[in-house]
């Protein structure tokens, strides 16, 4: 019996074939057959793995400090913790993901369009490390900068694997580092255009709420945005302005360390002053996502997207090229409940 199609029944029947599989139902995507998502381990006591996404549940095992951890699957725990009841599964169990938080691997093209004054960029890889030179012993390995952090680029420099890297400015203590120029993308002028800005002086505010953990900002009476954010035992009660900006601000110390656990947060994103005597501010958060309870020891703690938002919509207006605004902006409210 001859089993050979011709042309014409061979396209025939593929004709019929997709309509049929056009006709079924569409399969469902298994989380084990997505890409996982990468978040690296922001706790410096580490995180636990749990059999269930509960913290009473058994734990299976711990992953330290600055560890980058594959995440499967996200799920809701009836278990809670009621502000944030989001935990991750991961190789053997699940975690809690207030203690992590998402990063990427981006790489990018050398730019050497660099203002005089600096050029503001971002890291975007889970970290990188920092490298001083030194005449006597050469390089030098220095901070270890995260994932979501701000930087001022001076200049490119060949760096110790003969590439080109970014020559970086510290904000507190003005050392010079370097940095591999892939590792960070330059903030573009756009992403820091105002927002809403005519809107009038007196007709934008913020309001805090310490009882709730929750940011909300007004014009004109009416409710453009609203986030969880984690306040600390420092945050001030009463009614303040924005007095300062900085997109970067090296908070700690100040010290020039290899030492991961040092007080030393380097490059922290968005920042607004509002309590100058005490260095009280709203900014982007980089070691935790465990927003809606206090976390910090008296800023206000936000995402790193939402921080961005509050930075560009809030005066007074800071320039792409300003390190630092200053003046008498946006009033900003904290109160108990």
């Amino acid at each position: 019996m001859d089993t050979k199609l011709t042309r014409r029944q061979f396209l025939k029947l593929g004709l019929v074939g997709l309509g049929a599989a056009a006709a079924l139902p569409a399969r469902k995507v298994f989380a084990a057959e997505k890409a996982p998502r990468l978040v690296l381990v922001g706790n410096q006591n580490g995180v636990s793995v749990h059999k269930l996404p509960d913290e009473k549940s058994l734990i299976i095992y711990q992953i330290g400090y600055n560890e980058i951890v594959n995440v499967y699957d996200e799920v809701e725990s009836p278990a809670g913790p009621f502000w944030n009841p989001i935990w991750y599964r991961v190789w053997g169990g699940y975690i809690f993901s207030g203690d992590v938080y998402e990063v990427h691997y981006k790489l990018n093209s050398l730019n050497t369009d660099i203002r005089p004054t600096g050029q503001l960029a971002e890291i975007t890889v889970p970290y990188t490390r920092a490298m001083f030179y030194s005449p006597h012993k050469g390089w030098i390995p220095e901070y270890r900068l995260y994932y979501g952090t701000t930087h001022w680029v001076m200049d490119v420099v060949t760096g110790p694997d003969e590439k080109p890297w970014y020559k970086i400015k510290d904000e507190i203590n003005s050392v010079m580092l370097a940095v591999p120029s892939e590792h960070l993308r330059f903030v573009t002028d756009e992403e820091l255009q105002p927002l809403s800005p005519d809107v009038p002086l007196g007709k934008k505010r913020i309001e805090i709420s310490i009882m709730f953990q929750r940011l909300r900002a007004y014009e004109y009476d009416n409710l453009v945005f609203e986030t969880k954010i984690s306040s600390g035992g420092l945050t001030p009660i009463g009614t303040y302005h924005i007095q300062t900006k900085m997109p970067s601000k090296h908070m700690g110390n100040g010290y020039v360390t290899s030492d991961i656990r040092a007080y030393e947060l380097v490059g922290v994103p968005w920042n607004c002053f509002f309590e100058m005597e005490k260095g009280i501010a709203t900014h982007g958060t980089y070691w935790h996502t465990n927003f809606g309870t206090p976390m910090s020891a008296g800023c206000i703690n936000m995402t790193m997207a939402d921080a961005k938002w509050v930075y560009r919509w809030t005066t007074p207006v800071a320039a792409p090229e300003d390190w630092q605004k200053h003046g008498f902006g946006t009033p900003i409210t904290l109160t108990k409940d």
